[in-house]
């Protein structure tokens, strides 16, 4: 067991301490060490290191037409309120000589996903990321999650989910790209 896991568990022991629980009841007994263990995975994306996930997986290729992959689920935690908010992300990408093995961009939702987030600077780390490993010329990112800390708490909406976008290059300049990449999203349910 790590130090940090042994700090985590004596925060969640003391959290169940203050919101009036007994952490020695049967039911909460574990309950530390399965938290910390829950907040290890949670948070794995500040460890995460980008060039060890892409692992030399960019080939060069005369491809120019739009790679989007659609319906990449995540999962990420509020920063404001350390609740979960969950959804899907859309990336795509025009190549400019290279193109990056598939499951990479996934992975690279993964790592910015795996932090504490706030879901409009997530969708613009994916889209940097991928503007930095090969240079396109335009990567297209739209994220679209339920935020728990609007639906349980606060104005306790469940019906509502927010959208971002970051676009670059033509998905920016060129309506008629941008355009196209969001038909594409809007049809590419499986």
């Amino acid at each position: 067991m790590s130090d940090q896991q042994k700090k985590l568990e004596l925060v969640i022991e003391k959290l169940l301490s203050e919101i009036g629980e007994d952490p020695k009841r049967e039911g909460l007994l574990r309950t530390p060490k399965r938290v910390a263990k829950s907040w290890e995975f949670l948070t794995s994306g500040y460890r995460a290191n980008i060039d060890t996930v892409i692992n030399d997986a960019i080939f060069n290729e005369t491809c120019d037409e739009m790679v989007v992959i659609n319906n990449i689920d995540f999962y990420s935690v509020c920063e404001h309120h350390l609740i979960p908010f969950f959804g899907k992300a859309h990336v795509a990408y025009i190549p400019n000589g290279k193109v990056v093995g598939l499951s990479k961009i996934p992975r690279i939702v993964d790592v910015f996903a795996r932090r504490l987030q706030v879901q409009e600077r997530m969708t613009q780390q994916i889209a940097k990321t991928l503007n930095e490993v090969l240079s396109p010329r335009g990567v297209a990112v739209v994220i679209e999650a339920n935020h728990m800390c609007m639906q349980m708490r606060g104005v306790e909406k469940q019906n509502a989910y927010t959208t971002t976008s970051s676009m670059t290059g033509l998905f920016r300049e060129d309506e008629k790209t941008r355009k196209e990449f969001l038909n594409i999203i809007s049809v590419g349910k499986l």
